[in-house]
């Protein structure tokens, strides 16, 4: 065959190959874009937005790093009680108010120099600068507004048995039994102390003062068992987190190692075997963490241990698999020249075939602890323990939104610190002390 009978052949070649890439360059950001308009038609994004709450997302951002003190009055008894966040923990005593509420027969709170509402006998009235005084007398018939003249502003609610006016320096409730002022503050009121103890309200200088003066311990006590915020509780239960993770690791790394013996080819020549071994990991690794929580939530009752096992299951599945493939990989030839000294099969495996893989294996769990501290806040929310628990607990209240940022905080904290620990100890027990 000539050059000139190659020659098409070869041009025939080449514009199909440049045919077949420019299909691939067009069709694979075409089946993406295709992909894409099919979840936004599938997942209904339009009314996802539509339905979406700006005010509500502000509303929880703003919880996040603020608190908000409640004074609040009973319309049939004229009773009147200040509390932050609502809590009665956080509750001033009867008579006590913070210096911008003005007890008495009329109640004034000054929310700034310019928004100010007062609790009269039996009315309510708030001057909203820039639209006018707003005032309400609440009783058996609803509540009877009087608004200025003109449309109703957005930042007003007002029907026959609720009014609720929010601006920027407050919120206003009034219905039939009860009127309430929200105030926001920037920060995590009583997060040191709360208002009974005679250390809330004091600067670090005179707490230190203090401390050095003898009252260190009672001090200590005030915080670590401060009522709102259970410093102490919320320290256990990080210690059950990370006590669910490391156990349910190392766990798994113990049970998976002898067990990937039997998966391992050069180590198990029986077939039946291997194929057992390796369906057992597929079943542990195949069945979710979350599920195996809720199964042994029922077998075993709530608690740390059931969401160590959950783990310690399903890592023996994925360690099982990362174990034996490393022993298919170990070099047969030192495991030989330990043999010619008559060694034994277990110190063949102790001093021939453990020093390959056991850098590869401690890095693979130390990884895992990682991702398992991670894991188990997730799982002690159904096991009932843990950070998890409680994170999950101030989410469903939708009170304290401040809490959530405070577990969420402890819960990034605790990550890092067990990474920089998994860091250091892998490089202390792989690499040597020397090494950065």
């Amino acid at each position: 065959m000539n050059a000139a009978t190659l020659a098409p052949d070869m041009n025939q070649e080449i514009a199909r190959l440049f045919h077949r890439k420019r299909l691939i360059a067009f069709g694979i950001p075409a089946a993406i874009l295709a992909y894409l308009v099919y979840i936004f038609i599938s997942f209904n994004v339009v009314d996802l937005v539509r339905n979406a709450s700006v005010e509500n997302a502000n509303t929880l951002v703003s919880d996040s790093y603020s608190y908000k003190t409640h004074v609040t009055r009973d319309n049939r008894s004229g009773e009147i009680s200040i509390a932050i966040e609502g809590e009665r923990k956080g509750r001033y005593e009867q008579g006590v108010s913070p210096d911008w509420v003005n007890l008495g027969e009329t109640t004034v709170i000054e929310l700034d120099p310019d928004n100010i509402i007062t609790f009269g006998p039996n009315y309510v009235s708030y001057n909203v600068p820039n639209y006018g005084e707003i005032y309400a007398e609440p009783g058996s018939n609803g509540v009877n507004a009087v608004l200025p003249e003109g449309p109703l502003p957005e930042w007003i609610n007002s029907s026959k048995n609720r009014l609720a006016v929010t601006t920027p320096a407050g919120r206003l409730t009034v219905t039939r039994n009860r009127t309430e002022v929200f105030r926001y503050f920037l920060g995590w009121e009583l997060f040191f102390f709360t208002l009974d103890s005679p250390y809330h309200g004091l600067g670090a200088g005179a707490l230190m003062q203090k401390a050095l003066s003898g009252e260190a311990s009672q001090i200590w006590s005030d915080f670590w068992n401060n009522k709102m915020w259970r410093h102490g509780d919320v320290a256990w239960a990080m210690f059950e987190t990370m006590l669910m993770a490391f156990l349910g690791t190392f766990g798994a790394a113990i049970v998976a190692l002898p067990i990937a013996f039997l998966a391992a080819k050069n180590f198990t020549p029986l077939r039946s075997m291997r194929f057992a071994a390796r369906r057992l990991f597929d079943l542990l690794r195949g069945v979710d963490g979350l599920i195996w929580t809720v199964v042994l939530s029922r077998a075993f009752g709530p608690g740390p241990l059931t969401g160590s096992l959950a783990i310690l299951l399903t890592d023996t599945g994925t360690f099982g698999k990362m174990f034996s493939e490393a022993l298919e990989n170990v070099d047969e030839n030192q495991t030989e020249g330990i043999r010619s000294t008559g060694a034994n099969a277990p110190q063949r495996v102790r001093f021939g075939v453990l020093p390959q893989i056991v850098p590869i294996l401690l890095s693979q769990v130390l990884y895992y602890l990682e991702s398992n501290t991670r894991s188990a806040t997730i799982i002690g929310a159904i096991t009932g323990g843990g950070i998890g628990l409680l994170l999950t607990q101030a989410i469903i209240t939708q009170k304290d939104w401040e809490e959530v940022t405070y577990y969420i905080v402890l819960i990034v904290l605790m990550v890092m610190f067990m990474d920089s620990f998994s860091g250091w100890l892998r490089r202390k027990l792989i690499k040597g002390s020397a090494e950065n």
